[in-house]
């Protein structure tokens, strides 16, 4: 059996442009990017969180060190500058991989600078005793 689990959170980025007319993505600073091992291209899901709004779109790398958040194409509907947003990725692992998974989860400020790292427990930990016999085919 597969699971669908987070993989990868930018939690609280600030959009920084947003560009209607530009090719449908979401451009992020590779440092950001690699905090949270985000790969271009990346299928992620962005939540806006003052409306609730949620999109699907793709990661493209900005220039690095720029701390970009970009709503690029049909994106730039889901919010405008200065909003705050969500950037989430998932991974599928099989029931035997879950026990090491953990993810990757930064908060971000306002002007996107790190300020902290959010260090959820690895999922074996997360879960009550016993949990894992669940997931096993009878």
């Amino acid at each position: 059996m597969r699971l669908t689990l987070l993989k990868s959170k930018l939690h609280l980025a600030t959009v920084t442009r947003s560009d209607l007319h530009y090719h449908g993505s979401l451009t992020i600073d590779p440092n950001l990017m690699d905090a949270v091992g985000l790969v271009p291209y990346e299928a992620i899901l962005v939540s806006n969180v003052a409306t609730g709004l949620r999109a699907q779109t793709y990661v493209l790398p900005g220039r690095r060190g720029s701390r970009s958040i970009e709503l690029n194409g049909a994106m730039a509907r889901l919010g405008s500058v200065g909003d705050r947003v969500i950037v989430m990725a998932f991974t599928e692992l099989e029931t035997e991989e879950l026990d090491g998974h953990q993810p990757r989860v930064v908060a971000l400020d306002q002007q996107n600078q790190i300020v902290e790292r959010i260090d959820y427990p690895p999922i074996a930990q997360a879960c009550e005793p016993g949990f894992f016999s669940v997931l096993e085919p009878h």
